[in-house]
């Protein structure tokens, strides 16, 4: 491979939702190899929405083969557009003749991807395909295109990300069907716009969710809901599985786009389904999955990092790739309730309680000492070095210790608010996008050490804006209160800044200034005034806030037992 770093890169997306997810990785890699790079994505409609705010790309470009790029003037078209661009690298998960044929038009000088649909001719710089003997994990196979241009090590696992806005608007929206807030969520996706050979029967599937439903009740003692998914033209099927329920459901089969279907599939507590796309984004917000295989391969399109939840009957004419089976679908009939149950089981057992707390940690734990309570947070400073102004993931790093101190927090029950001043955006320093990545990554790193986040509340303006909103103004803990219900007399606030517990003091919320900072001498020296608690450390302040959580509620029985003699 030559040596010249590129400046501009063009990346064709795979074609299919799943595909996109398994590919992140890459992306991922081929950022981190070219960090300065310009990467634009080329993708077709409902990919190119999978990749909205990605942190890992610069633009993204529709390749709209049904309209205005249909055909081959179409494909002239979109050359002319990518010509414009001036691009120098063009790398090609998707396999097919016409992405280097397209990359080939637009002039783009090195092409770079596998050898596959006689396209050789084409590339520059062409990568030999995996021996098909070979099985390889579809998120290997694109890492693996990666390797002659530099990228070492492994794949991690798929991640995305949806904005806290969006989060909100589906919660609303399942809301208004029936859904409570509460709610712990069975998903429900029992269609494939592969074909009929890859679905389960809706009836198994209705069954298999109300026995899921009866488990998490007897298990979580709280109230469970099944949320149907799907694709347009999958609305019937939908029904077909809600109507055979007696448990709350909603069905949002054909009635969501792309970002939505993410929202809704990042809400479940378990999902249930075929292979197919949502399969992959359930797997990437680490939803635990139950995957029934029958005519595709498990071994190379399984939930990467769930590879233990599939469910599939060993037959004689499996994987054979078919859309429609000319048989008697022996592969799925195969499968039964109980083989699908069990496996629910088996992954609430081992992951369902993480996935639960991050929703409504409060409900996990059979004795939660801070159910109920709320602590607001500040990010920096507090949770993570304060440089400056973070602009990008890459910068963004926690303190050591505090993705631990807060799995305590969410263990005990507690709700976890972050409240932050983030003026870089009105500033021009960096855009909403950029910090949407930014808080995407430390939702990550939280929930890999058990921790989660109930929401995270920013102000983006200037100071000179005197907005409502900029600490130690009310706006954002006002804001919070409304949305999440939250009783401020039972609520924390942890920070590092005077302003933190100036805002803390006009809640009403106990202080905690954790000295991790700058600022840190001056809680020392203001603590009096400003602050109920000082603490060196964010797990110090965890430590005593559980502590002095213990000593309210047992002085909250006293009080009760009290009342109780006297009446």
């Amino acid at each position: 491979m030559r040596n010249e770093s590129p400046s501009r890169i063009l990346v064709r997306a795979p074609n299919w939702i799943g595909d996109a997810v398994m590919c992140e990785p890459a992306l991922r890699g081929l950022r981190a190899l070219f960090p300065k790079a310009e990467i634009t994505v080329l993708a077709k409609p409902a990919i190119a929405e999978l990749f909205i705010a990605y942190p890992g790309i610069d633009r993204r470009l529709v390749y709209d083969d049904r309209g205005i790029h249909a055909g081959l003037s179409g494909k002239w078209t979109l050359a002319g557009l990518l010509r414009r661009h001036r691009f120098d690298l063009a790398v090609l998960f998707q396999n097919a003749f016409e992405a280097a044929l397209i990359s080939w038009l637009a002039g783009i000088r090195r092409r770079y991807g596998y050898v596959t649909d006689g396209r050789a001719f084409l590339l520059t710089d062409p990568v030999a395909r995996p021996d098909r003997a070979t099985l390889v994990h579809q998120v290997h196979y694109y890492w693996d295109l990666l390797k002659p241009l530099g990228v070492t090590g492994s794949p991690s696992v798929p991640a995305l990300a949806v904005s806290d806005d969006e989060t909100r608007a589906m919660d609303e929206r399942l809301g208004d069907l029936g859904v409570g807030p509460d709610d712990l969520i069975v998903g429900v996706n029992p269609g494939s716009t592969y074909g009929s050979a890859k679905r389960w029967l809706p009836e198994r599937y209705a069954e298999a969710a109300l026995r899921v439903c009866r488990q998490i009740e007897q298990q979580q003692r709280r109230p469970v809901s099944v949320v149907v998914l799907g694709a347009k033209g999958e609305e019937a099927l939908g029904h077909s599985v809600a109507d055979r329920l007696t448990v709350r459901s909603a069905v949002l089969s054909g009635r969501t786009n792309i970002r939505e279907l993410m929202a809704a599939t990042k809400r479940c507590t378990i999902l249930l389904t075929n292979d197919t796309g949502p399969m992959h984004m359930a797997a990437a917000f680490a939803v635990p999955v139950v995957a029934v295989f029958g005519p595709t391969d498990w071994r190379t399109t399984a939930p990467y990092g769930q590879e233990a939840s599939i469910v599939r009957q060993p037959v004689d004419c499996a994987p054979c790739l078919l859309r429609e089976c000319p048989i008697d679908h022996r592969c799925m009939t195969g499968v039964t309730v109980d083989m699908v149950t069990q496996a629910a089981v088996g992954q609430l057992t081992d992951k369902v309680q993480p996935a639960a707390v991050a929703h409504h940690p409060a409900s996990v734990t059979g004795h939660s000492p801070l159910q109920g309570v709320t602590i607001f947070l500040d990010r920096d400073g507090t949770l993570n070095p304060d440089p400056g102004y973070i602009g990008s993931p890459d910068q963004f790093e926690l303190f050591p210790g505090v993705a631990a101190a807060l799995a305590r927090l969410t263990r005990a029950g507690a709700r976890l608010v972050v409240v932050t001043n983030q003026s870089g955006v009105g500033r021009g320093l960096f855009s909403s996008a950029d910090l949407e990545a930014i808080h995407a990554k430390l939702r990550r790193l939280l929930h890999d050490a058990g921790a989660s986040l109930d929401a995270i509340y920013v102000c983006p303006h200037h100071p000179d804006e005197r907005c409502d909103c900029r600490k130690p103004e009310t706006g954002m803990i006002d804001r919070a209160v409304r949305e999440l219900e939250i009783d401020l007399s039972r609520s924390y606030l942890i920070g590092d800044h005077a302003k933190d517990m100036e805002l803390a003091k006009r809640v009403g919320a106990k202080r905690v200034w954790v000295t991790t900072s700058e600022h840190g001498e001056l809680a020392r020296t203001e603590s009096g005034e400003a602050a109920a608690v000082v603490a060196p450390s964010l797990d110090e302040a965890v430590t005593w806030i559980l502590g002095d959580a213990a000593k309210s509620e047992k002085g909250r029985d006293e009080l009760e037992m009290r009342e109780g003699k006297a009446s």
